[in-house]
C-alpha cells in the first residue's frame, strides 16, 4: 500500500488565486519530519514563480495543525544537523513567499508547528487551538525562527515567557497576545481563513505582493530607507495597468 504524500496541494474552486497546502500526517498529528519538510519544498517551488497565486493557506489534516517535530528523528540529530538549519530553511521560504500566507490552525500548534504558523503572514485559529514553544523541556531551543519571529510578533516579554517556560496557551490568550489574528468556532475556523483569503485575493495582486515585501523589509531599514522603499514600490504601482483599471472602475462607479 502506497503511503499518502506528506503535503497535499489544492486550488480553491471558488476563490480565484487561492491555493491550500494540507500537511498530511494525521495519524501523528502532522508531526514535522524530514519527509514533510521535503514535501513542503517540492510543493512551494513551482508556486513561488506562479503569478496567479494570490494567497496560500496552510492547514493540517485531521484534528491538529502540527503538534511539533518528529521527536524520534530529532533525538538522532547532532550539531552538524542543527547547523544545516533544515527547518529554518523551509520556514524562511514560507516567510519569504511572494504572496500572503495564512496559517489555518486547529488543535495543536506546538514547537515546529508554532514556528510554521508564525512564519506565515496571518493566523486564523479555532477555539480549541493550542500554541506553544515547549522545546526547552526537551533540552533544545526553538531554533527554526521561534526566538526571533515570536518576539517580533508578541513582544519580547511574552516571547521570553513562552520560550523560557515552555507554557502552552489557548486561542483566547494567543489572540490577546497578538499571536493570532482571528479566532473562530470549531466548525467555522477554516471558513474564516477562507473569508480572509477571499478579501486578499480580491485586491490588486501586484500591489499586495509589493506591500508584503515592503512590510517584511522594513524591520531591517532605518526610517529614510523605509520611505525610499515605499516610494520605489509605489512608483511601480503607479505605472501598472492594474492601478489604472482599478481606479478607473472606482471613479466610473462613483459617477453612477
Amino acid at each position: 500500500m502506497n503511503e499518502q504524500p506528506r503535503v497535499l496541494i489544492d486550488t480553491d474552486e471558488e476563490i480565484d488565486g487561492l491555493v491550500i497546502l494540507t500537511l498530511n500526517r494525521p495519524q501523528k498529528k502532522n508531526a514535522l519530519d524530514q519527509q514533510m519538510v521535503d514535501g513542503l519544498h517540492q510543493a512551494m517551488e513551482p508556486l513561488e514563480s506562479d503569478s496567479s497565486v494570490r494567497c496560500l493557506i496552510f492547514r493540517g489534516a485531521g484534528d491538529s495543525f502540527v503538534a511539533g517535530a518528529d521527536i524520534a528523528q530529532l533525538r538522532e540529530r547532532r550539531a552538524a544537523d542543527a547547523l544545516e538549519g533544515v527547518n529554518q530553511q523551509i520556514f524562511r521560504r514560507i516567510a519569504e513567499f511572494p504572496a500572503p500566507t495564512i496559517a489555518a490552525v486547529q488543535g495543536w500548534a506546538l514547537g515546529g508547528g508554532c514556528e510554521l504558523a508564525i512564519a506565515c503572514d496571518l493566523r486564523v485559529c479555532s477555539e480549541d487551538a493550542r500554541f506553544g514553544q515547549p522545546e526547552v523541556g526537551l533540552g533544545i531551543i526553538p531554533a527554526a525562527g521561534g526566538t526571533h519571529r515570536l518576539a517580533r510578533l508578541v513582544g519580547l516579554g511574552h516571547a521570553r515567557e513562552l520560550i523560557f517556560s515552555g507554557r502552552i496557551i489557548d486561542a483566547e490568550e494567543a489572540q490577546r497576545m497578538g499571536l493570532v489574528n482571528r479566532v473562530a468556532p470549531q466548525d467555522q475556523w477554516f471558513e474564516e481563513a477562507r473569508k480572509l483569503a477571499r478579501k486578499i485575493c480580491k485586491n490588486g495582486a501586484g500591489a499586495v505582493r509589493l506591500a508584503k515585501s515592503a512590510v517584511n523589509q522594513a524591520a531591517d531599514l532605518d526610517e529614510a530607507e523605509r520611505d525610499q522603499l515605499e516610494s520605489r514600490y509605489q512608483a511601480i504601482c503607479f505605472e501598472s495597468a492594474e492601478k489604472m483599471e482599478r481606479m478607473t472602475a472606482f471613479l466610473e462607479k462613483k459617477k453612477r
